[in-house]
């Protein structure tokens, strides 16, 4: 009895808090530039008199300026499309699925056990986006080519772009786009997330896609196949291998990894978290992104030389030689070095409210 009349009286006060909240919201929305780090020092004595601890006000003040972001960036209602979708049901394709849906786009979708009715599956749609794994990519490119109109739309999702642009070019006459979403399955949105969009041909055709993306929050960065592939090789492959390498390396050391938790500052445990997380994901996507081109290649390479050259240092007890790297290195990172201590307190910040909420859950 006790406990039904608990979660009652915690149903009012969330219709309350809720109330209030879409009130906030709407007073940030009237004003040009929300701020993130309003004043404490009025606010405080206020907390502290309800029993409120500063980090719940903070994350309401965040979370009302990134819904503020959001909204404010929405498109008015758009004339709806038809899409198909090559590979809707993979992880990213059951995104842009649910995301067009939502936009009141119709979607079709089309799988490897679809082709026999390709012909009706592709004509006569606005938008045909090719989200199967890279390997296969240039090969269904070309094989749907087959059944495009020439005011057709013709997008792809993979993360090398090169090559995928050129063959599009080749095979389909009309608009062409290549897009990359800059995140992975546990994003629902395109709420702050970026997108990468490499213009091919008739780039007005896509506008619409595009508003599609922004209104919800997104942000579209323009550039060339080249210079995408460029930026991949540091954001993907390399990325992606130091984590690798850091897994296979504490898994050979056959260390406790719940065990080294517990001793461990929020910093291990976030890139801990990012390494678990990549071995939780499919090999072969990994593999991929690590040696799916010449390019990626040499540069692992290159930075398996930078990993012998300061290791040689440290056996070597050249604390000289290392503070020489240090420096090198901190001149390049200089620049952007308050923005990244911001950023990942903000990270630390929230890691630390996640196990404290975990804690009492686990109770």
């Amino acid at each position: 009895m006790q406990g039904l009349m608990i979660k009652e009286k915690l149903k009012q006060i969330d219709s309350g808090l809720i109330e209030l909240l879409g009130k906030r919201i709407a007073v940030l929305a009237e004003s040009e530039l929300p701020c993130l780090d309003e004043p404490l020092d009025k606010i405080i004595p206020l907390l502290a008199q309800a029993g409120v601890p500063e980090f719940v006000w903070k994350n309401v003040v965040i979370s009302c300026a990134a819904a503020v972001a959001n909204h404010s960036s929405s498109s008015t209602n758009t004339q709806p499309r038809k899409v198909t979708i090559i590979g809707g049901r993979g992880i990213m394709g059951r995104f842009f699925t649910s995301r067009f849906s939502a936009a009141g786009h119709k979607v079709n979708i089309l799988e490897h056990d679809d082709w026999n009715r390709a012909d009706k599956l592709l004509a006569d749609v606005d938008l045909v986006l090719v989200c199967v794994p890279i390997e296969h990519t240039l090969d269904v490119i070309q094989k749907a080519a087959l059944y495009l109109e020439p005011t057709t739309a013709l997008a792809d999702i993979t993360s090398i772009k090169t090559p995928v642009v050129q063959a599009m070019l080749e095979h389909h006459t009309g608009p062409v786009l290549s897009l990359h979403p800059m995140f992975g399955s546990s994003i629902k949105s395109f709420l702050s997330q970026n997108v990468i969009v490499c213009p091919g041909r008739q780039f007005e055709a896509f506008q619409w896609l595009l508003e599609m993306i922004k209104g919800e929050g997104g942000k579209v960065i323009v550039c060339t196949p080249s210079e995408h592939d460029q930026m991949m090789v540091v954001i993907q492959a390399v990325r992606h291998f130091c984590a690798f390498s850091l897994g296979v390396f504490l898994a050979e050391e056959g260390i406790d990894i719940s065990r080294s938790l517990e001793f461990s500052s929020p910093p291990y445990r976030i890139e801990l978290d990012m390494v678990s997380r990549l071995f939780n994901q499919d090999a072969s996507l990994h593999m991929n992104l690590i040696s799916g081109s010449e390019e990626r290649r040499q540069a692992i390479s290159r930075l398996a030389n930078t990993y012998s050259h300061l290791a040689h240092l440290v056996m070597h007890k050249d604390q000289a030689g290392l503070k020489r790297e240090f420096e090198k290195a901190h001149s390049v990172f200089r620049p952007e070095a308050g923005r990244a201590v911001k950023e990942s307190d903000r990270i630390i910040d929230y890691l630390s409210i996640l196990l404290a909420a975990s804690e009492v859950e686990q109770i």
